[in-house]
């Protein structure tokens, strides 16, 4: 209904609407003597406001230009429209226009259906606000490797780094510095172990710098190889040695002397193991792998008949 009550004034038509399949309501308008009138004297198009309706009905007028009549149209409030036409205001049980929308801060009408057009608030902001502008990149970590030594690894030391970056200011203009990094290298850290600086790379506008990653790497030792939280050390011993046996003196690397007796027939092999006497192991304060020691035996390169009669006479062959 209320379509068809905008279309009779040309604001709007559903679509598939024709004046044919709308002439039942303008029936209804037409059995009105004075509407009749309109009709009879200006048609349909009396009846949709483009003609000036009958005396005494406000809201148009006319203007003589050139012997011509131009209407002008006089906007006024829907409901005043209605009433004139019907005596009253088809919306009057639903509060007017205002009442229609149901939705609160909806208006799409002002104070009258020509008055103006406005929208609810939008709850999330207009179409420009909100948008995030993107966060500034991040530089890929600069990487450098650290080199130790064993001793350095297994006693801790603390190491100073001297390095230059460039730094930035609000407007983006950068200067060198340098700046001394001091390290911390804990007892018992292992090869590629890192140590981060956070943001010590170069500076630059709109770009977080880097971060500055040293990785721990081991000097090789002239005694001792590490496995782990093990340390081996290979010892060569003659075989006289090797079936008698030996005594094994080691200076470890935190300076102490080790003597190890080693009583037993050492065979290719064989492996004496020292328990706790290995590296710290720096997650686990106090604690220490283990020394292995490793045997080389080195064999005489010839005998004399007299030693190989004495070989096998000792040892049951003969």
């Amino acid at each position: 209904m209320r379509c068809v009550v905008l279309a009779f004034f040309g604001i709007c038509r559903s679509p598939g609407w024709t004046m044919k399949g709308g002439w039942f309501w303008f029936s209804q308008v037409l059995s009105d003597p004075q509407k009749r009138g309109v009709y009879d004297q200006y048609g349909e198009e009396g009846l949709k406001g483009q003609v000036p309706p009958p005396p005494g009905a406000g809201g148009a007028g006319f203007a003589n230009s050139s012997g011509q009549n131009v209407f002008r149209f006089n906007p006024r409030n829907a409901e005043d429209i209605f009433a004139e036409f019907f005596g009253g205001s088809p919306f009057a049980g639903m509060g007017g226009f205002g009442g229609m929308g149901g939705r609160s801060g909806l208006n799409l009408f002002g104070d009258g259906m020509f008055g103006g057009f406005s929208v609810a608030e939008n709850k999330h902001g207009s179409a420009g606000e909100g948008t995030s502008t993107s966060a500034p990149r991040k530089a890929s970590a600069v990487e450098t490797k650290l080199q130790c030594t064993l001793e350095e690894l297994y006693n801790g030391s603390t190491r100073k780094m001297k390095i230059s970056r460039n730094i930035a200011d609000a407007s983006g203009r950068t200067m060198p510095i340098e700046e001394i990094l001091t390290i911390d290298v804990k007892p018992g850290w292992k090869k590629g172990t890192k140590i981060t600086f956070p943001e010590k790379g170069h500076e630059q506008l709109n770009v977080v710098p880097a971060d500055l990653v040293f990785i721990i790497d081991q000097k090789p030792h002239d005694v001792f190889k590490r496995d782990g939280n093990d340390l081996i050390v290979t010892q060569k011993v003659p075989l006289v040695e090797a079936l008698t046996g030996c005594t094994v003196s080691l200076t470890t690397l935190d300076g102490r002397l080790l003597t190890i007796p080693c009583s037993e027939v050492i065979t290719p092999g064989y492996e004496k193991v020292v328990h706790k006497e290995g590296m710290p192991i720096a997650k686990e304060t106090g604690k220490k792998g283990n020394l292995r020691i490793k045997f080389d035996i080195i064999f005489p390169s010839r005998l004399t008949s007299e030693q190989k009669v004495s070989v096998k006479r000792l040892l049951g062959g003969g």
